[in-house]
């Protein structure tokens, strides 16, 4: 092998550099606790702060953390190697599997998106040279059981 650097992973796909900051975020999110009741009368709160003395939503939270992530696979695709851009899927898998499992609680739909991305994406690998594919066989089982799970309702009737 030559002392080139390999960039062959990276003609992949796209969509793991679109789609998952955005869902792993969710995933990496602290789980909201459950929304209290409503006060019977809230008081009055001076424009721009909420009546309950509640902070704001968690928007800003929210884009921050998927900002994040996104300058984390910007960081992996323009300087990483395939081997840290595998380690860092393998992250997302564990994230996925655990919220699959109900291990870790978390958004479904994200872990949903994340594990169709990652799958379809080590799914492709086998065009490619090197043990990445084979290298990725559990994460794939795994996935492939984390999309099964996470496409059936869970037990409260929430998913999908």
């Amino acid at each position: 092998m030559s002392g080139r650097r390999r960039l062959d992973w990276l003609g992949l796909t796209p969509e793991p550099e679109r789609e998952l900051p955005t869902a792993v975020a969710a995933l990496r999110a602290p789980f909201p606790a459950p929304p209290s009741p409503p006060p019977e009368a809230p008081p009055e709160a001076p424009a721009g702060e909420p009546a309950t003395g509640a902070p704001a939503t968690g928007e800003p939270a929210t884009a921050e953390r998927a900002a994040a992530e996104r300058r984390r696979v910007e960081r992996l695709v323009l300087r990483g190697s395939r081997h840290g851009w595998l380690r860092y899927l393998a992250e997302v898998t564990e994230l996925v599997t655990s919220v699959a499992e109900g291990s870790r609680p978390g958004d479904r739909a994200a872990a949903l998106l994340a594990a169709e991305v990652v799958l379809d994406h080590h799914r492709m690998l086998i065009g490619l040279p090197g043990a990445g594919y084979g290298r990725t066989a559990q994460d794939r089982t795994a996935l492939e059981n984390a999309v099964r799970t996470l496409r059936t309702p869970d037990r409260t009737g929430g998913g999908r």
